[in-house]
């Protein structure tokens, strides 16, 4: 796919990672929907951006939300060709704590943010994608989700992020071999320590403990850089299918 003219839905959109790649699409001379419940983060960004930005508060819990929001981007951006997942939350709790068990309710709530949010939007982006004129390879659209390394290395008090962002990274080979009909790709991006608003909820020692262990560079990733693999993936027609691990050579200890 052609990063020029590119019509993207990014899913929270206006902080951390989705928001680099939503100033990547308009740097690129693209255009851009937003689908996010955080109306004060868009209203401080709205003067940033042009109308080639538009802001779509969307649950992506709400299977109905996120299709109505679809359908919104596409008529305002006239078709989608990438959509980028990154509406999500961290969450820590250890499964037995001193005090009390992990709550089920918890579990759900994440796993119903990161992974069913995530596959909401993937149905109804495809949906839109297989309607596109394909291009002269025959692609119609880009899917890119974000998992995370804690798919593989989950920490202690990782159990329901782990789980969540385990089932984007294996949803993503199977959902690429079904769309492939339609032209559409679809990967997931699986990040390491990244410089984010839910990165600086940790404590200073937390970070600095994460950031040491990064082999090499010995730093957070920035997200401008995430942004930077999102549209690597765009562009080239042979990436499908498949999990890139964006970590600096870092593997997870157990805590």
């Amino acid at each position: 796919m052609r990063l020029k003219g590119v019509r993207a839905v990014v899913t929270g959109g206006v902080s951390g990672l989705g928001l680099s790649v939503t100033r990547r699409v308009l740097k690129a001379g693209g255009q851009v929907a937003i689908l996010d419940l955080n109306e004060a983060a868009w209203n401080d960004l709205a003067d940033e951006f042009d109308e080639k930005a538009h802001f779509l508060p969307t649950d992506v819990t709400d299977p109905n939300a996120v299709e109505g929001s679809m359908q919104s981007a596409a008529e305002a951006l006239g078709h989608i060709s990438l959509a980028v997942n990154c509406a999500g939350v961290m969450y820590g709790s250890r499964v037995i704590g001193r005090d009390r068990l992990h709550g089920t309710e918890e579990f759900r709530r994440i796993v119903e943010i990161n992974l069913v949010g995530t596959f909401n939007v993937c149905r109804s982006a495809a949906w839109s994608m297989q309607l596109n004129a394909a291009d002269d390879n025959g692609e119609r659209g880009v899917i890119v989700n974000t998992s995370s390394i804690a798919a593989w290395e989950g920490q202690i008090g990782q159990v329901a992020y782990a789980a969540s962002k385990g089932g984007v990274a294996s949803l993503t080979l199977p959902m690429a071999r079904e769309f492939a009909r339609f032209g559409i790709r679809v990967m997931a991006i699986a990040p390491g320590v990244f410089h984010t608003p839910a990165m600086d909820s940790l404590s200073e020692p937390a970070r600095e403990h994460l950031v040491q262990s990064v082999p090499f560079p010995s730093r957070m990733g920035e997200p401008d850089e995430f942004a930077s693999l999102v549209f690597a993936i765009y562009e080239n027609p042979m990436l499908n299918g498949e999990v890139i691990r964006l970590d600096g050579g870092l593997r997870m200890p157990s805590m």
